[in-house]
């Protein structure tokens, strides 16, 4: 079968709908057509009465006849309305689409195999565009299940729905019975007991059994999966031979007097066994690229000097890249009291530092006297040169790309070591996926000291027994955050509830000092609020997302999340972790309105029971797919997955990274002839997605 034949040459397709499909759907071959998969599937084989329906039911099966038909409305709004029954009850069936088609094509007293979704509309079942078959002529239809395809609104106006795709799929299948050529090695399919690829293609689209219909869309799952595992695998491979290491062999004074003398708590024993991983890295023969994931509170920054540490005692300079400005001068502000007595140098480099000042920090990095450099991407910037960079530390990873990464690789001759922090969890299956060219690190344990958090459900009509428990909170001493959403789309809205919550908390509270702040204050405006609670002079402080990351307040132990139906899970427990960073005991209320959709009731139980950073990202994933939680949207994938899930798919992900990482090892210079057809095909799925490699 010709893969590459143009989709217009398709019987029932011709050069209109070719343009329509590769519009819409991006289908310009045979091959887009036939990797264009149902979205489900319905079971033909049953059959129901008008009598049995009930509300809510998916698409169903009638049989029945039409007893009149009439036109209804003018212009665009005109409908045309069929009354249908079997004897046992009446349906209305209407059609606001291609009017013209349906009404000389469907004739009354005629019985017709319908499909469809039934509505309840005034005490009376109604359904839309049903698909209407000459029940004499589909009979041979009964025992398979019928593919559902997706489709545009576009398409659906240009009689170009579902059914059409079923049948322009079938022409294609029909026209060439030639067999798809098998991409994966014989061997492959024989060890995982894979159906062949044209099966699994005939299979998906005119499935003739659920149990058929199972091996092939797990056939076409590993494909897809086997195939992003073994680009990434390969990716990994290349890169590291490619980029030799700084070898960091000494652990000297900087890191061990600083280990001994300064360290301000002891390590945890997984802060302990994440820094020996760090270690072996900077001293193997190849560049560190690791991904250390480590829950809000569990001690990254310490590490990440560890590591920075290690450079500087080879004779390399550091530095550490934040998403924001806020995270860069928090870096700072950690960092610089701990190594004072380390006589070490390190500035800040953000936006905001200009001048004189900003001409000291580039002048002294290149010559070599400034050791720790902490900024934003304005790192990445040409004007910014180092004397020779040992390790860059890039934190929060998931609002950086792939290209930002890579260019921090150049500031040196040889590539220097990379380390990726995020406080984002990421389940270790989905990491290996989003970061497949990292080793993954993670920190699983709290530092002693860190109290649980519990997590409370109020809704609005609790407001009053929230407000009770905030003022004894308050009388307890213990300061409170009051967070609003800010999303883009609804700024002013949600900048006016920030305000008018403000005044509603000064009625309410009189006695206590309250401060607002939100991240379209200024820069300095914003730190001084911030500054003034941490410092006491503020009881409560009303703000939007901005303190998701924001100054370190041990004495805030309340936090109130105002339309908590409005974050995502990973949010949510991103806010919760700014308390519970001190002495006292610690809460978070999640505030929602009264009623809530079923899926945003399972997203606040979830918060409620559990604090586990990362039972709440496989939570999330499920909830919303992956989504930009793990950065897929900035960096993409090598692969365009059509019919694999990289949450709900996690067991076959982990076969199909196994088996690549084996022909790896057994192929890694693509010279077995059985391997040659998949090497082929993965260079032309690469080819297909725009990937282009960072090197």
């Amino acid at each position: 079968m010709n893969l590459n034949m143009d989709v217009k040459y398709i019987k029932g397709v011709g050069p209109v709908r070719a343009e329509l499909l590769d519009k819409e759907l991006g289908i310009k071959t045979v091959g887009d057509l036939l990797y264009h998969f149902p979205y489900r599937y319905i079971d033909r084989t049953e059959v129901h009465r008008i009598s049995e329906l009930v509300e809510d039911m998916p698409y169903v099966q009638l049989k029945g006849q039409i007893f009149d038909i009439t036109s209804e409305g003018e212009g665009r709004k005109k409908r045309l309305r069929a009354t249908f029954s079997d004897g046992s009850g009446w349906v209305d069936l209407i059609w606001f689409n291609q009017i013209k088609f349906v009404e000389k094509n469907l004739k009354c007293n005629k019985t017709y195999l319908l499909l469809g979704k039934p509505a309840m509309w005034n005490g009376r079942f109604s359904i839309a565009h049903p698909e209407m078959d000459d029940a004499e002529k589909v009979n041979a239809m009964d025992g398979t299940l019928q593919a559902l395809y997706h489709t545009t609104d576009r398409m659906k106006k240009s009689a170009l729905g579902s059914k059409q795709m079923q049948d322009i799929i079938s022409a294609a299948l029909e026209m060439d019975k030639t067999p798809l050529q098998e991409v994966l090695p014989q061997q492959i399919l024989m060890e995982h007991d894979l159906m062949p690829l044209d099966q699994a293609i005939r299979v998906l689209h005119r499935p003739t059994s659920a149990n058929l219909l199972a091996q092939a869309t797990n056939r076409m799952k590993f494909e897809e999966l086997f195939f992003l595992q073994l680009s990434l695998l390969q990716s990994a491979k290349s890169q590291a031979e490619k980029n030799a290491g700084l070898k960091c062999e000494r652990i000297g004074k900087y890191f061990n007097d600083f280990f001994h003398t300064y360290l301000p708590f002891p390590l945890t024993e997984a802060q302990k066994r994440v820094v020996r991983e760090i270690r072996s890295d900077m001293r193997g023969p190849y560049q560190m690229n690791r991904l250390l994931q480590g829950d809000v509170g569990s001690g990254k920054t310490i590490v990440a000097l560890l590591t920075c540490l290690i450079a500087i005692d080879n004779g390399y300079q550091a530095t550490i890249m934040a998403p924001t400005e806020i995270l860069a001068e928090q870096h700072y502000a950690s960092i610089l009291p701990l190594v004072e007595g380390l006589g070490l140098r390190v500035e800040l480099l953000t936006g905001n530092v200009k001048g004189k000042q900003r001409k000291q920090i580039l002048d002294d990095l290149k010559g070599g006297s400034l050791d720790i450099l902490i900024g934003t991407h304005a790192l990445i910037e040409p004007t910014v040169v180092f004397k020779n960079l040992g390790i860059a530390i890039i934190d929060e990873q998931h609002r950086f790309g792939v290209k930002q990464r890579a260019m921090l690789w150049s500031k040196n001759v040889h590539p220097p070591h990379i380390l990726v922090m995020t406080a984002t969890p990421i389940p270790r299956t989905l990491a290996m996926t989003v970061y497949g060219d990292l080793d993954v690190s993670i920190i699983d344990e709290l530092p002693p000291g860190r109290k649980p958090i519990t997590t409370l459900h109020y809704h609005e009509l609790d407001r009053p027994k929230l407000y009770d428990g905030i003022r004894y909170q308050l009388q307890m001493g213990v300061q409170v955050y009051f967070v609003y959403p800010l999303i883009a789309e609804s700024e002013k809205i949600d900048l006016k509830n920030l305000e008018e919550g403000f005044v509603n908390l000064e009625a309410a509270f009189p006695e206590y000092q309250i401060g607002k702040v939100h991240g379209k204050m200024l820069p300095a405006e914003k730190d001084a609020v911030m500054q003034d609670f941490k410092q006491g002079k503020y009881h409560i402080l009303v703000s939007t997302t901005v303190i998701e990351v924001g100054v370190n307040v041990p004495n805030a132990a309340v936090m109130v999340v105002e339309n908590a139906e409005r974050f995502g899970l990973s949010q949510l427990h991103q806010l919760r972790g700014r308390v519970g960073r001190g002495e006292n005991k610690s809460y978070c209320i999640l505030m929602t309105k009264n009623k809530l959709a079923e899926n945003t009731q399972k997203r606040i139980a979830v918060m409620t029971e559990t604090q586990d950073g990362f039972v709440i990202a496989e939570e999330d994933m499920k909830l919303r797919g992956p989504g930009d939680i793990d950065g897929t949207q900035q960096s993409g994938l090598p692969i365009n997955l059509k019919i694999a899930h990289l949450v709900r798919d996690v067991g076959v992900m982990e076969k199909a990274r196994e088996c690549a990482k084996k022909i790896l090892q057994l192929d890694s210079n693509h010279t077995l002839p059985a391997n040659a057809v998949m090497w082929k095909h993965l260079k032309e799925m690469k080819k297909e997605s725009n990937f282009s490699e960072i090197s």
